[in-house]
Order: structure tokens, then C-alpha cells, then sequence
């Protein structure tokens, strides 16, 4: 983690911005600009044609994609690169997150309201899900910048007594908290939590990561698809899995 290039990365996009008259009117959003600068400052490198597609970055044979979400958009890019290119695939992720609401109007704003939900590296997986199929490709490795943000949201429905709804305009890095890769199929390992003992079914898990069940249960079934660890038996109707070594 380097948070001297990330803080230059970020103000090199936001004077940018600057001289287009205010954030959010480059076409490109705001995290996913700044993490371009951040893995590679040297912008001729940036958005090079690489086998009929734009590579966000390609440097000396080497792509990294930097993708705010929908990996769903991903997979056809994969296919076409990674046979042939070792690949980086970033996915920044909101650690602690403030929210903004914009008038479309007038332009106001609100007061800041910290999210309650704090990111993680399992926050990723949702999305990882959807290229499972990928995940043990030997081309293939992945970087998870954990970021602090305010998240802007253009207000589209209030009311008294009625919860604030908008749809999410651009979100502004604040600071790298962390950055957390997995570089080889292996790596995936990591987020078993330490102290957990084996075997352990999806609800110990959950407890021990301090994740919603749901969440657990999707990252061990990634997990289990790739091999990285077995299901030895069931304790009652829930499975029990230990890491394969």
C-alpha cells in the first residue's frame, strides 16, 4: 500500500476535474480514475486497444482492469486476455463510506451520513462469483484497495416520514485505508479467519469474519469450487468444511 501515490493519483483527478467544472462531469467516475493514476501514473499506458478491446492499463505485457462493479462485463475480456496476458483485476472497494444526497435541482446537499455497513475483502465476493469460472487461471491475480469515500447520490424520492432514496451519482475517495491481493488461486485462503476451527459449518463462519450468513455461504462456495476446501461432513443439515492443504 502506497498512500503517497494514492494521494497524488487523487489530486491529479480532482484538479482535473477541477478545470471540467466540477466533479462528476468527466465521463469517467471518480475512484475508477484515480485508481488508473494509482497503478500506473504514466497515462500513455492507459486505455490501450489489446486484442479488439480497451485494456484499462497495459505495460510491458500486462493488463490490469480496474472495474467498480458488474464483473458480469468482465468475462468476455478474460477470455480474450487471458490466454495470452497476465491479468490484474481491481475492484476498489467503499470501507467506511459517507453519504451525500444531491437536489437535482437546485444543487444542494445534505449532511453527511456515515453508512453503517463497513467494507471488506468479502464484499468482493458477490462478484467474484461471477467469474468463479476464471478464478484459478494461472494469468489471472486480483488487488482489493479498501477505500474510505463519500458517496454523492442524486435525490429522486422524499417525503415526510419517507426514507431517502437516490441513485448513486459518484463516489470520492477519501483515503486507502488498506489494499489486500491475491496473487495466485491459493491466496483465496486468507479470508478463513485464523482462529476458526476446522471443521466449521457457514454459520461459524459467518461469526468468525463478522459477515451476514449469506455472504459466508457465497464465499465458501467459491471457495469449495476452487478446490481450496473440502466438505467432510455434515453437522446436522449444514455442511462442515476444513481447508485443503
Amino acid at each position: 500500500m502506497n498512500q503517497e501515490a494514492f494521494e497524488q493519483a487523487k489530486l491529479k483527478v480532482l484538479l482535473k476535474k477541477h478545470e471540467q467544472h466540477g466533479f462528476g462531469t468527466l465521463q469517467e467516475k471518480t475512484v475508477h480514475a484515480v485508481m488508473k493514476l494509482y497503478y500506473e501514473p504514466n497515462i500513455d499506458y492507459h486505455e490501450v486497444p489489446v486484442e479488439g478491446y480497451i485494456a484499462d492499463i497495459y505495460k510491458e505485457g500486462r493488463i490490469i482492469e480496474i472495474q467498480n462493479g458488474n464483473f458480469n462485463r468482465l468475462r468476455e475480456k478474460l477470455k480474450v486476455f487471458l490466454p495470452s496476458y497476465p491479468v490484474t483485476v481491481v475492484l476498489p472497494i467503499p470501507h467506511f463510506r459517507w453519504i451525500i444526497y444531491m437536489d437535482g435541482k437546485g444543487g444542494e446537499l445534505s449532511s453527511r451520513r456515515k453508512s453503517p455497513v463497513t467494507g471488506s475483502v468479502y464484499s468482493a465476493f458477490p462478484e467474484l462469483y461471477k467469474i468463479k469460472n476464471y478464478l484459478r487461471h494461472p494469468n489471472l491475480s486480483f488487488a482489493f484497495p479498501l477505500i474510505d469515500m463519500d458517496e454523492y447520490r442524486l435525490l429522486s424520492d422524499t417525503g415526510h416520514g419517507k426514507r431517502r432514496k437516490g441513485s448513486r451519482y459518484d463516489r470520492m475517495p477519501l483515503s486507502l485505508y488498506d489494499e489486500v491481493f491475491f496473487e495466485r488461486p491459493e491466496d483465496f485462503v486468507q479470508v478463513i479467519p485464523y482462529e476458526l476451527e476446522e471443521p466449521f459449518t457457514v454459520r461459524e463462519f459467518a461469526k468468525a469474519a463478522h459477515i451476514h450468513r449469506d455472504l459466508a455461504q457465497m464465499t465458501l462456495h467459491i471457495l469449495f469450487h476452487m478446490e481450496l476446501v473440502a466438505r467432510p461432513g455434515k453437522k446436522g443439515r449444514e455442511y462442515l468444511y476444513k481447508v485443503l492443504s
